[in-house]
Order: structure tokens, then sequence, then C-alpha cells
């Protein structure tokens, strides 16, 4: 990777949303505050694309058919062991803990939150 393509993948968040609204929501507002975002309804599409292209983050929804967010973030960081990764979720009850196959350094951002509480979040995660 030049020089070059390590600065734009500084700023690129590769976002796996399955709600439509909830993603058009994240996007706009990530978009807004200076970032690049990808986004895809699944996991299965989100997967296929961070494998052509390098990401500074993956924000994901846990809840998704097809391929959890889990496992999305599992098989992200096996393929980029430096990619950041955080989780949205509706699911108070949903935790990560020790037992659970997400990265350890991944973070919980649970719904429903304020936009400038989400682009904080993810200036801090990249920033670390």
């Amino acid at each position: 990777m030049t020089a070059k393509q390590t600065l734009l993948a500084m700023r690129r968040i590769l976002l796996a949303e399955d709600d439509e609204s909830m993603r058009g929501f994240l996007e706009r507002a990530l978009l807004r505050a200076g970032y690049e975002v990808v986004s895809f309804n699944n996991g299965i599409e989100a997967f296929e694309r961070l494998k052509e292209e390098p990401f500074s983050l993956l924000l994901t929804d846990i809840v998704m058919p097809q391929m959890d967010g889990i496992e999305l973030a599992r098989r992200a960081s096996e393929l980029d062991p430096e990619l950041k990764i955080m989780f949205i979720t509706g699911f108070a009850a949903v935790t990560l803990n020790n037992a659970s196959e997400a990265p350890n350094d991944a973070r919980v951002l649970s719904k429903p939150f304020h936009l400038k509480d989400l682009v904080d979040e993810v200036e801090r995660l990249l920033d670390a």
C-alpha cells in the first residue's frame, strides 16, 4: 500500500446495516463529518468489499440476516488485523464478552444514540 492509499484509508468506513433508513441516517452523518462511507445491507456483501480494498473502520449492526455482525467482524479482523471495529445494536441484551468470537478491542454503541455520539466514538476509535 502506498502512502497515499494509507492516508485515504484512514478516513474510510465500511458500514453494514440491514435497516435501510438507519443505514442512510448513519451514512449521511458520517459523510457530513468528513468520512468516506461505503455501505451494505448485509455482512456478506460488506465482507466481499473488504477483500477488495482497505478501510479504517468496520461499523456494523450485530443482528443481520445472512451473516451477523459478529461473524463479519471476526472474518474482517482475520483479513485485516489493523481494522478498527464498532458494533451498533438495538438489542440492549446483546453484549460482547470473552466467550464471543468478536474481536477483543471492538466497541459497542447501543441504539438509540445521537449522531454526535456516533461521530465522537468513531473519531476516538480511529485516533486510538
